[in-house]
């Protein structure tokens, strides 16, 4: 594992059935202690103990931090515990997610200024850090291969690109649901789902989650794949995490037209939770400069914060000048929908 999403995060947005999640719920607590706060969060939450333990004597709390599996998980599990909340604030619901917990009511309004409309999440979230999901490449694959790096999604459907691209598979998987997301934003449905048909036929590979994709698939770690659906971060962790020193990233970024969606993720109030003094000073504290230092080079994403000041690791990790993304009312209607086809296309 050398960043963000590559344990349980590989399927932030797996699609589970509410008897699974049920089963699931048996594990969390439903009460807290007086001086706890339960936090919610996502299995790629991650940041320094020092800072966690700094918080806890700054508020005069005991954090429990409760993994929820994948955001989609996570958002399934404050909707069948509404009636008895299982946590007091949760971090990690995203843009593609935050529509459906207002319109379920787990989520309360919370006061802060957010900054920047760019990087806000939705009414009730406040927004802590946001990325990118988009292709990376093998450098070393391409040099030797000799091929061009295709310039629009259109050129991977020719037969010169066959075999190339392992992506997720967006059922099962956040940054495959993402690529979906960005395929559709920047083609329209119709000419996506083509798209993805032809892709299909020129030898597309589809895999669970994010893991296997880049660290079984992508060539870069030893399979025959030099295209991978990845995140826009991916090449500075390459080198934050090399085991010998390097000042060029081995893979790097392959920013296409439908190939980028920007993923924004955030902080709120449980609808019905406690410590709500202590939980607005956590979502202070997700916002304040040791943090959003921290999450660059924990959870592999760029800080929401404008003045803060980027690890120099991240300069291998260039932000693309655009992306194609959907309003969160749109993913929310007509998402599971899109993937239901999207397997019919692809896989079926």
């Amino acid at each position: 594992m050398f960043h963000r999403r590559a344990s349980a995060s590989s399927t932030r947005r797996t699609f589970i059935g509410a008897a699974t999640a049920l089963a699931a719920l048996c594990s969390f607590p439903a009460l807290a202690a007086n001086n706890e706060l339960r936090v919610l969060v996502h299995s790629s939450f991650d940041l320094p103990k020092p800072l966690l333990a700094q918080f806890e004597a700054d508020a005069g709390v005991k954090l429990s931090l409760i993994k929820a599996g994948d955001a989609g998980e996570m958002l399934n599990k404050l909707i069948l515990t509404r009636a008895q909340p299982i946590a007091d604030v949760v971090f990690g619901l995203d843009n593609a997610l935050v529509a459906k917990a207002q319109a379920a009511k787990v989520l309360e309004p919370v006061t802060y200024t957010q900054g920047s409309p760019v990087t806000q999440v939705g009414t009730n979230v406040v927004a802590v850090d946001y990325g990118f999901v988009t292709l990376n490449f093998d450098k070393a694959a391409f040099a030797k291969s000799g091929l061009a790096l295709p310039k629009t999604l259109e050129d991977l459907t020719q037969p010169v690109y066959r075999n190339l691209l392992v992506v997720p598979n967006p059922a099962t998987s956040s940054p495959g649901y993402a690529f979906l997301l960005a395929t559709v934003a920047g083609m329209g449905e119709e000419k996506a789902f083509d798209w993805w048909g032809r892709m299909r036929a020129n030898g597309v590979k589809v895999v669970k989650g994010w893991t296997e994709a880049y660290y079984t698939e992508f060539s870069r770690n030893g399979g025959s794949r030099p295209l991978v659906v990845s995140y826009a971060t991916s090449p500075a962790a390459e080198v934050f995490y090399s085991k010998e020193k390097i000042s060029e990233s081995p893979t790097a970024n392959l920013f296409l037209k439908g190939g980028v969606f920007r993923q924004v993720e955030g902080v709120a109030l449980v609808a019905g939770g406690g410590q709500r003094e202590a939980a607005a000073k956590f979502i202070r504290f997700m916002r304040a400069g040791t943090v959003q230092q921290a999450l660059q080079t924990s959870m592999w994403m760029y800080p929401v914060e404008a003045h803060t000041a980027l690890a120099d690791v991240m300069r291998h990790a260039v932000e693309p000048t655009a992306f194609d993304s959907l309003p969160a009312e749109t993913i929310a209607d007509k998402g599971t929908a899109w993937v239901a086809r999207w397997t019919q296309v692809v896989l079926k």
